[in-house]
Order: C-alpha cells, then sequence, then structure tokens
C-alpha cells in the first residue's frame, strides 16, 4: 500500500516538475520546440524484515511411580495315581501225539539177466557197373553285345539357397521410475520403559518351526508397555512415478536368398556295342564201365548171460510217540500306583518403582530474515534534445549528438530521485 502511493505521488510530482519546466522553456524561447521523450520500465528491489518462530525440539525427563507385578515362582509336591496293567506268566505242560514212520531195511536178491549180441563178420565180391562222364572241348565264335556309359559334360543354372541376417528395428517400452522424494507424517512411538503383562486380542501368526500360519488365542502375555503416546514425525517419503518410454532395438533376422548359378554337369549315357569271342565248349560224352568190388557183411548173434544181484530194500514202519510240550500262559493284573512329582507355581506380587521418563517437547524461537520485493516504476528518458539547446551550445555543431545516460535533463532525473526516495522512505 505504501508503495503504491509513493508511485503514484512520484508520478504526480513528475508531471508537475515536466510542466513547469515546459512553461519555462517556452517563456524563454517561443521557437524552442518540445524534447522527444521515451517511457522505460525499471525493477527496484524493497528489503523487507519479516519476524517468524522456528520449532526447537528439547528433551525433558520426568520422575514417575509405576508399579508393575513380578512373577514369584513356589515348588509344590503333589501325588499323581494311576493304574498299570502287570503281566503275569505261568507255565502248564499238555500231551501232544504224534505218528511217525520209522525205515526197516530188507535184502533180497534181484535177477539181473541180459542178452548180448555179438558180431560175425563174412568178406565176399560182386560186379559194379558205373557211367563215366568224358569232357570233349569245342572252339567256335559268337556275338557278344554290352551297354558302355558315354559322358556328356552339360552347362545348366542351379538355384542356390542362402541366408543373410537383416537388421530389424523395434521399440521396446521401458518404464522407469522418476519419483520424488515428498513428506509423509507418521506416528513415532517411544521407546519401551517396561515389561508388563498386556492384553493382546486374536490374532494370526506364524509357527517359526514349521512355517504355518496359527491363530493365537486372545489373552495376557509379557509385553513392552510404552510409557507415552506416539508423536507425529515429518519424514521424507519416496513417491514413485513408473514413465514409459521407448527404446529402439536392434535384431538381426534370418532371410533366404536364392542365387542363379551356373554348374556344369556330368551326364551319363548308355551306348550299345558288339564285337565277337572266342568260345571253347565242353562236351560231356557218358561211358560205362564195369569193376569187382570187395564187400564185408556183419551177422549178428544173440548170446543169453545169467547174473543175480543181491539188493537191499527200505519198507516203512507206522509208530505213535507221545511227547509233553511246556506252554507259557500270559495272564494280565491291574494294579493301582502313587507317583510323587513336584510343580512350580507362579504368583504375582505387586513392586513400585521410580522411573525417569524422557518426553520431548517444541519451544517456539524468535527469528528474522530479510527478503526483497521486486518493484517496476516508469522512467521518462528524452530521446533528442530541443533545438534551442541546440543553438545554445558554445561548441556548435560539434556537440549535436544524443545525450547519454548521465547527461539526462534535469526533468527527467527527478522521477527517478523521486521513486528511490519513496523506496527508502517505505523501506
Amino acid at each position: 500500500m505504501n508503495s503504491t502511493r509513493c508511485l503514484l505521488l512520484a508520478i504526480l510530482f513528475s508531471a508537475l516538475l515536466n510542466g513547469w519546466s515546459v512553461s519555462i522553456a517556452q517563456a524563454q524561447s517561443d521557437a524552442c520546440a518540445e524534447p522527444i521523450f521515451r517511457l522505460q520500465r525499471e525493477t527496484v528491489y524493497e528489503e523487507r524484515q519479516v519476524a517468524a518462530y522456528r520449532m526447537v525440539p528439547e528433551t525433558v525427563c520426568e520422575e514417575r511411580t509405576i508399579s508393575r507385578k513380578i512373577p514369584v515362582w513356589e515348588t509344590q509336591s503333589r501325588e499323581r495315581r494311576y493304574t498299570v496293567t502287570r503281566p503275569v506268566r505261568e507255565t502248564r505242560f499238555r500231551e501232544e501225539r504224534t505218528v511217525v514212520q520209522r525205515p526197516v531195511f530188507e535184502t533180497q536178491l534181484r535177477d539181473t539177466s541180459y542178452n548180448r549180441v555179438r558180431n560175425v563178420l563174412e568178406t565176399s565180391a560182386r560186379e559194379e557197373r558205373y557211367l563215366v562222364s568224358r569232357p570233349v572241348w569245342e572252339t567256335g565264335e559268337r556275338e557278344q553285345c554290352y551297354t558302355v556309359m558315354r559322358q556328356v559334360v552339360e552347362t545348366i543354372q542351379q538355384d542356390r539357397r542362402y541366408t543373410v541376417m537383416r537388421p530389424v528395428v523395434r521399440y521396446v517400452t521401458r518404464y522407469a521410475d522418476r519419483g520424488c522424494y515428498v513428506d509423509q507424517v507418521a506416528w513415532v512411538s517411544t521407546a519401551p520403559v517396561h515389561r508388563g503383562l498386556k492384553w493382546l486380542p486374536a490374532s494370526p501368526v506364524v509357527n517359526p518351526t514349521s512355517g504355518a500360519l496359527q491363530v493365537q488365542r486372545p489373552g495376557l502375555v509379557w509385553a513392552n508397555v510404552q510409557a507415552s503416546s506416539p508423536q507425529h514425525v515429518v519424514r521424507k517419503v519416496w513417491r514413485p512415478n513408473l514413465v514409459a518410454y521407448q527404446v529402439p532395438v536392434t535384431t538381426y533376422r534370418p532371410q533366404q536368398v536364392v542365387q542363379q548359378v551356373p554348374v556344369q554337369v556330368c551326364r551319363q549315357v548308355p551306348q550299345q556295342v558288339t564285337h565277337k569271342v572266342p568260345v571253347r565248349v565242353c562236351r560231356i560224352v557218358q561211358e560205362q564201365r564195369v569193376r569187382r568190388v570187395p564187400h564185408t557183411t556183419c551177422r549178428q548173434v544173440i548170446e543169453r548171460v545169467e547174473r543175480k544181484v543181491p539188493v537191499q530194500v527200505c519198507r516203512m514202519v507206522q509208530e505213535e510217540r507221545v511227547r509233553q510240550i511246556p506252554v507259557t500262559v500270559c495272564r494280565y493284573v491291574r494294579e493301582e500306583r502313587v507317583e510323587p512329582y513336584q510343580v512350580r507355581v507362579c504368583h504375582m506380587v505387586e513392586k513400585q518403582e521410580t522411573v525417569n521418563v524422557s518426553r520431548t517437547i517444541l519451544r517456539k524461537v524468535p527469528v528474522s530474515y530479510t527478503y526483497r520485493v521486486p518493484r517496476t516504476i516508469l522512467m521518462r528518458i528524452p530521446i533528442e534534445p530541443p533545438c534551442c539547446a541546440a543553438a545554445a551550445s558554445p561548441d556548435g555543431p560539434e556537440n549535436d549528438r544524443l545525450p547519454s545516460f548521465s547527461e539526462e535533463t534535469p526533468v527527467a532525473a527527478q522521477p527517478k530521485q523521486i521513486a528511490l526516495s519513496g523506496e527508502s522512505a517505505a523501506s
């Protein structure tokens, strides 16, 4: 609000000064023309101070009296009565009658007479007529026709197929994680102070031995008891942002190419050839011949040989035998036994303790900082000097040039000074 008011006052004051300077210039010379100005924007920074507070964490220790129950173990003697079954063994004898076969040996004479055959040889001669084949050779000629293979060379075009690898470009979609870290408020619990009994509801747990999922029964368990409620903590958490982009992938695919290649082929052409061959022919002529062949005739004569052999014969005779067999009988008798055993019993005893509890509090610390606010102002800068100023210059036409920034007229410089003074007043 102050900067806007100062800007309006500066513009109004610059307009009044411009009008006053114009009236003075017109009074001095009626022939002098009004100078040409251009408007230029300039940015000015204002410094401002702001008072704020910074949160500083501070740890405070407090003494608290807590009561907890501790277990006290006692040993008690008890008796366990149970019934057992005791085996009672008894030995008895029973008769067993068996029938056995007893061998009885007897000697007998067996007739083993047999017939013996004796060969008698007789020699005699007989006539034998047989045919003999005698070879007779004769020489003659005959025509022999056979086929020979003649080679014929020809040139043909043959297809040769081969495989070339052609590059193929395809685009594959890849995903990149272009996320960032964001602030997330989480609950942070304080460290456990002591251990005590805590009620836990029924919840599924994993058995560490078998790895199976089991349901834990509700009840009191020994667990860590927190002294205070959880607190808010701001943490940096990575927020994933999967962005898909295309990646060119070049692969080589096989492509079959067919090429015509001249090939020389040797072909076999059959050709029939005839020529005369001398041949010897063998003819078989049969002749009849007579010869005397001696032969031996064998005649068999049978003779009887008498023989008696003594033989032992086994005969089985049945006998009845009686024997005593011991038999063990097991009988079970029920008995009651008493077994003493010791049991450890746990009693909970309440105990008072004083502990130091650390608590974190936030304290406000005043902090002042300075920041700069940009502001834009308008300035009038003359483009060319008036004609009266050029005529009044002592140097003449040599000084006829545009004024630089340092040679600005007081009319244009006054708004800038006013703007700067307004800025200092606002600051």
